[in-house]
């Protein structure tokens, strides 16, 4: 019941009387034994507003469905939704994605290789990769990220003031330091002129690697990069933008190393983490 929910903080006349209850019905329900469906649901209740509260509100049902699995709790996701609703719980909601891509060049261009194969079965043989922007009050801070198909994990990233040429390279190199990908790897962008641009190019040459990049105009082609920017901006941001721009690079280091690698269960990783996933492919 709501009154005793709130009444830590309310007056029971004060309840009592928002509510159109009589305080002689509370006392009257408060005595009644609570049913043993009603005392699992109070306590599952708190559990999810527990999970809810770690993933920093970013966990709907299905997620909160998982974690509860993990924990040998089985619950359907329609009684998460249902309790939810009655904590006033819910998911952070979608954001709007604005593309930067400047592919109004003359260079060359890769042939598409990927061809939307999205699901590849080794790590560190496919990586794709794309370039965003974080609004802070200070103007924007622009954001590369490198994942690895695999594992959805993100294995390089790279974030500055500006949008030089070298901010995806920084990025791929990351990965390459981490990872040491063998001869062969594919790496998909957009025709984005960072991602054409000689420097760029001569890295993928240097580390054996073959370029793919999307048809023009077709987000759908690089679409695993698109997800992960959208989720990125709707479990990040707030209302308003971040205060700075080392305020937005710290949340972004923790959500890339902290939540998004080792933490956010992923609904095409049988919402297991890119970490958990890695290593049950490394033992299978």
């Amino acid at each position: 019941m709501l009154i005793q929910q709130w009444r830590s903080q309310y007056s029971l006349n004060v309840l009592c009387r928002v509510l159109d209850v009589s305080t002689s019905a509370f006392y009257s329900w408060q005595r009644r034994p609570t049913s043993s469906h009603a005392e699992q649901d109070a306590l599952l209740q708190q559990r999810i507003h527990e999970l809810h509260q770690a993933s920093k509100g970013r966990y709907g049902a299905p997620r909160l469905q998982a974690d509860l699995r993990a924990e040998g709790q089985h619950v359907s996701r329609k009684r998460i939704s249902r309790l939810m609703r009655v904590a006033g719980l819910r998911a952070k909601g979608k954001r709007r994605f604005v593309r930067t891509t400047d592919s109004e060049h003359t260079c060359a261009v890769c042939p598409n290789v990927l061809n939307r194969k999205f699901a590849v079965q080794y790590a560190n043989t496919v990586w794709a990769s794309d370039l965003t922007f974080i609004p802070t009050q200070e103007g924007w801070l622009y954001l590369a990220v490198t994942l690895d198909l695999h594992s959805r994990a993100v294995v390089g990233y790279a974030m500055e003031a500006q949008m030089p040429a070298t901010l995806p390279l920084t990025a791929l190199q990351m990965a390459v330091g981490t990872r040491k990908p063998p001869p062969g790897l594919i790496h998909h962008s957009d025709r984005g002129s960072q991602y054409v641009s000689k420097i760029f190019q001569a890295e993928l040459t240097r580390i054996g690697a073959q370029g793919s990049m999307s048809r023009k105009g077709n987000c759908w082609d690089n679409s695993v990069l698109e997800s992960f920017f959208s989720s990125l901006k709707r479990e990040l941001l707030d209302t308003a933008p971040f205060e700075s721009r080392t305020a937005a690079r710290q949340a972004i280091f923790e959500y890339i190393e902290v939540f998004y690698n080792r933490q956010r269960r992923h609904s095409t990783l049988a919402y297991l983490t890119p970490h958990e996933f890695e290593r049950q492919a490394q033992v299978a």
